[in-house]
């Protein structure tokens, strides 16, 4: 039925499938950025923890009978560790996306977006219409000049902690617009949580802001968190807002209770372990800035590509040298990429052979 459709991926080098990789090959595609999806200690202890009581799934909606002890563990911990006074665990963070800003966008407010905002968000934005602005990407001064261009009732911006793709930090000079101009301010921390900041909590502690009431912090539990699921930290009034209005946290079954509860002992080891993890996130850093000249803050590492062809063949070429590494192709980029992420479960040894391999590739 979409056989012609099918094709044109194919020719375009655009087509994707799902594949179950060897588990012997050396996982440097996937965002687990601390290599925690490994950890069959912590997982033990996630176990231990859900016995601990007689419901062990989640059953229903948050707002029927899902919420569980786990659930409330796990949002009074992020929120206090985070600054701020409240938060609420999501199923996703596609889920997490459309719910704030579907719900938090109102008649007659506006959504001030980063052009490379994650999917999720561009997907919530297009049930706006016309109430949503694009800025350019990580530019504070096209923020600041659109922020005045399009006056609102609530003017709401939206980035990311971290982009996924180029792996570079959202602008500090942002912070400070976005409190001049007195906007909601969404940062998905999706990427930057568990990998920035001294205490590995994020853009937020990396830059040191003050948390106030119209700040919202939203990040994944599926990358260094390495669970699923996805969490929103904000004011109470915020919250409850979202509790009656989101969409996705009405009408969804409460997130697992086990991927909880792993979250939460992975974030609390990450917190006990944090100058251990920083010195390894840095040390990876300094490799790929010493052999291939990218200087990340990030553990996102994206290396450009000549075309799509030729990024799958690297790809494989990898492979058969025993490193997965992201082959990153349009529309997900403008340009592709390879985008390898050195996690601190990877050896040295292994990262620096593997971008030695896509170094003399390159230069040929």
């Amino acid at each position: 039925m979409y056989s012609s459709e099918l094709k044109a991926l194919k020719k375009a080098g655009r087509f994707r499938e799902r594949k179950i990789f060897d588990e012997n090959v050396i996982d440097m595609a996937s965002n687990d950025y601390l290599g925690l999806s490994n950890s069959k200690k912590q997982f033990k202890k996630a176990i231990k923890l859900v016995k601990k009581y007689d419901t062990l799934t989640s059953k229903a909606s948050m707002l029927v009978n899902g919420y569980h002890p786990i659930h409330k563990k796990f949002e009074d911990t992020m929120a206090k560790q985070n600054g701020f006074e409240d938060g609420i665990v999501v199923g996703s963070g596609y889920l997490a996306n459309m719910a704030l800003i579907e719900a938090l966008v109102r008649k007659g407010d506006m959504l001030f977006i980063d052009e490379e905002y994650h999917a999720s968000g561009v997907m919530a934005s297009e049930l706006l219409e016309d109430r949503v602005v694009k800025f350019k990407h990580n530019d504070a001064k096209d923020l600041q000049q659109k922020l005045e261009e399009y006056p609102a009732k609530r003017q709401v911006v939206a980035v990311e902690g971290i982009y996924s793709m180029g792996g570079d930090l959202c602008e500090k000079e942002i912070f400070s617009i976005v409190d001049e101009y007195k906007t909601l301010f969404i940062v998905d921390e999706a990427h930057s949580s568990g990998v920035v900041g001294k205490k590995l909590l994020g853009v937020f502690e990396y830059y040191d802001i003050a948390i106030n009431e119209r700040h919202i912090k939203m990040g994944t539990l599926g990358k260094a968190y390495g669970s699923y699921g996805a969490y929103i930290l904000a004011s109470s009034h915020i919250v409850s807002f979202l509790v009656n209005r989101g969409k996705p946290i009405i009408y969804s079954t409460a997130p697992s209770v086990f991927d909880t509860a792993l979250a939460l002992v992975n974030f609390k080891d990450i917190q006990k372990s944090a100058k251990r993890y920083n010195k390894k996130i840095k040390k990876r850093q300094s490799i790929l800035f010493k052999v291939l000249g990218i200087k990340s803050s990030s553990l996102i590492f994206p290396i450009e590509m000549p075309n799509n062809q030729s990024t799958q063949s690297m790809q494989k070429k990898l492979l058969k040298e025993g490193y997965l590494v992201g082959a990153i192709r349009q529309p997900t980029v403008k340009r592709p990429i390879m985008r390898l992420i050195p996690n601190v479960g990877v050896k040295i040894d292994s990262i620096v052979s593997a971008i030695e391999l896509i170094k003399e590739d390159l230069i040929q």
